[in-house]
Order: structure tokens, then sequence, then C-alpha cells
């Protein structure tokens, strides 16, 4: 079937005449619809979607500036930091300082405590030797008196035993040997070099 003009003279109805153009009767309930629509949208859909996206807005704004709050927080807690390490070299440089200063001066006053008892032991070692020495001195004193005695005994012939007046013949010739006036003689072939 082939398209072709439909002549105005038949007495044709409306939508026969122009049929994409609809019924004014779906015009008018198309209008109404339309109204609704537009009226439901614009009270309700629209402001529900806006408030949507103020809020997401406000979300995203509050959220770049927590972020930023939080950055500079940050940033903050961060220089706290840098400062809060400086101060604790500082003060581990101080103590350091202390510690060395303290190590030095324990040790200048333990080599004086050691110095002082090096001292007190040499003078107590001089004491011991000296009180040794005095103790061999009388020991020696009575050895010697008592082999003058006994010699002189033998050369005398008679008997030199008596104790008082050996402790005086031995403290008399002690005497003189200490003070220098008796002089060593040389006895034997020692003394016959010595006279030739």
């Amino acid at each position: 079937m082939a398209l072709t003009s439909i002549p105005a003279a038949e007495g044709v109805g409306w939508p026969e005449q122009l049929p994409l153009l609809p019924h004014p009767a779906e015009i008018v309930v198309g209008i109404i619809a339309f109204a609704i629509m537009y009226w439901l949208f614009a009270t309700k859909v629209v402001p529900n979607m806006e408030s949507m996206y103020d809020a997401r807005t406000a979300a995203i704004e509050g959220g770049m500036n927590q972020a930023a709050e939080a950055q500079a927080q940050a940033q903050a807690a961060l220089e706290q930091y840098q400062a809060q390490l400086a101060e604790a070299r500082g003060e581990a440089a101080k103590i350091r300082d202390d510690a060395r200063e303290q190590g030095a001066a324990i040790i200048a006053e333990m080599r004086s405590a050691a110095q002082t008892e090096s001292n007190r032991i040499t003078d107590a070692a001089h004491k011991q030797i000296e009180a040794e020495r005095q103790q061999a001195v009388v020991s020696l004193r009575g050895e010697v008196g008592r082999l003058s005695t006994d010699l002189a005994s033998r050369i005398v012939g008679e008997s030199l035993h008596e104790e008082t007046r050996q402790k005086g013949i031995v403290e008399a010739f002690l005497a003189e040997l200490e003070s220098g006036s008796i002089q060593p003689e040389k006895v034997g072939s020692d003394a016959s070099r010595a006279e030739s």
C-alpha cells in the first residue's frame, strides 16, 4: 500500500486526519499529569536532592576543613616533637658533661684517697721497719754483748757473766763504738800487711 494524500472532502474525523497529533483530551490529561509531576518534583524531590547536595557539599568541605585542621595539628605536633627532641638532646649533652665532670671528680677523689692510703701504708711500713730495726739492734746488742763477754771471759780467764757487770761493759763498749772513738783493728795476716 502506498501512502496517498487524504482527500479533505470526504469528511474524515480528527484522528484520521493527523495521526501524529494527540487527541485534545490526551493533551489535557498530559498537561495535568505534567503539572502534578512538576509539582511533586518541585516540592518533594528537588528539595530533597538539594538538601542531599548541600549535606554532601558540607561533608566534603567539613572533611577538607578537618583535613586542614588535622594537617595543622600534625605540623604543630611535629614542631613540638622536634622541639622536645632538641631539648632532650641538649639535656643528654648536659648529662654527659655532668657525668664527665663527676667522673673526673671521682677519679681525683679516688687518687687523693689512694695517695693518702699509700702514704699511711708507707708510714706504717716505715714505723714497722723502724720498730723491727730497733728490735734487731736490741737483739744484736744483746747477742754482741753475750758473745763479747764469752770471748772476754775466755781471754781473761775469769767469768764475766755477771749480768750487771756485763751490761755495763757492753753498754760502754757500744757507746764508744757508736761515737766513733774506737777504730776497728785488723787481726792476723791483714794486720801484718797493714804494718808493712
